[in-house]
């Protein structure tokens, strides 16, 4: 399963409710049955315009079904104080994961890590870039500390890419996934949050 949350065209104060809430999501599911890895997170100057994770394991399903929807964080904004609206809202949509995508379609380069991870990140060659050779779509994987964890997300993030790709290709601009991305309906919202601390409020 793919888990997208997006602040789709919400300001800033909804980026910043898309880094509490993916921040929440990780700490909620550390206990529970599944294997949670993000596959690419997108940052806007003060949060996150969108994060997309993967899911794996028993509790995969029930996890994502919590989550799909629009989610609301009831807070008072902390870069404008003296704006009004108190109720940001973000979207999070599920989806089935892409089918895999054969080795021979892409190109796998291996590189050093840059970033937070002390010496071994300059010392080991773990981060892998994959470039799709058909259409040129290529990321950076760096997540994990081997090379075949990195490769193995790295091609679930060309294919993800790619099955955007082909439906832009397609002009299905209409699609569920960029529907998802564009439109967060306001009110009744699947999860709800308060304050800058980000607390769960149950219903």
């Amino acid at each position: 399963m793919l888990l997208q949350f997006t602040s789709a065209q919400g300001p800033e104060e909804c980026c910043l409710a898309v880094e509490k809430a993916l921040n929440y999501f990780l700490k909620s599911t550390l206990k529970q049955k599944v294997n949670v890895t993000i596959l690419e997170k997108e940052p806007s100057r003060y949060g996150l315009k969108s994060a997309l994770v993967s899911l794996e394991g028993a509790d995969a399903q029930t996890i994502a079904q919590q989550w799909t929807g629009s989610v609301q964080w009831q807070c008072t904004s902390t870069l404008r104080p003296r704006h009004k609206r108190k109720n940001w809202f973000i979207g999070v949509a599920c989806f089935e994961q892409p089918d895999e995508i054969n080795d021979k379609e892409i190109v796998f380069e291996t590189m050093r890590s840059n970033g937070p991870g002390g010496q071994h990140v300059n010392k080991t060659e773990s981060a892998i870039r994959a470039t799709h050779i058909a259409t040129g779509i290529s990321v950076k994987v760096q997540s994990e500390r081997s090379q075949h964890a990195n490769k193995k997300l790295a091609k679930q993030l060309i294919a993800w890419h790619l099955e955007a790709y082909m439906m832009k290709q397609h002009a299905s601009l209409n699609s569920q996934r960029h529907i998802a991305h564009h439109r967060v309906i306001r009110g009744d919202a699947t999860l709800c949050f308060s304050g800058n601390d980000f607390v769960l409020i149950n219903k």
